[in-house]
Order: C-alpha cells, then structure tokens, then sequence
C-alpha cells in the first residue's frame, strides 16, 4: 500500500514515532493511510458543512479497514475576494 512508504522499514522510525506522537496505534500503522482534505472554515458560506462531509468520509474509509488522516486546505470564496486588487 502507498502508505507503507512512510511507515514501513528501519529507516522509517523517526516518521512512525511522530505518528505515535499523534496517538496512532501500532495496529492502526498496520492498515492503510486515507489522506482525508478539508477547507472547512467560517469565512466561506459553501464551507461552513464540510466539516460534516469530512466525517462521514472518515467514516467510510474506518468501515473500509483503513485509517483516515485529515488536513486542511486553503480555501477562497471568489464572492468575497472579487473586484479586489
């Protein structure tokens, strides 16, 4: 699996103790990585519920067997970032 790239090895010990840092099991490191992305925030009206889309997404990739791992992403509301220089 592609997450194995980073999790996997000798040489991958300094990237699995940071993820045991953030409470990741060492079964949990066992079974895939599902980079979940999300630009929920509370300036953009179309993102206010992406927050609720993530969690069901998460939701799927647990049912799935695989561990989810969210990250946020900027987002830009062209209504209010237009006629702006």
């Amino acid at each position: 699996m592609r997450s194995d790239k980073m999790k996997k090895g000798i040489e991958k010990a300094p990237h699995r103790s940071l993820f045991k840092a953030l409470g990741f099991t060492d079964y949990e490191l066992q079974k895939p990585m599902v980079g979940i992305v999300n630009s929920q925030n509370e300036i953009i009206p179309g993102h206010l519920h992406l927050d609720q889309v993530a969690a069901a997404v998460k939701s799927g990739v647990l049912m799935a067997g695989g561990v989810p791992v969210e990250f946020p992403a900027i987002g830009v509301c062209d209504g209010i970032a237009m006629n702006h220089e």
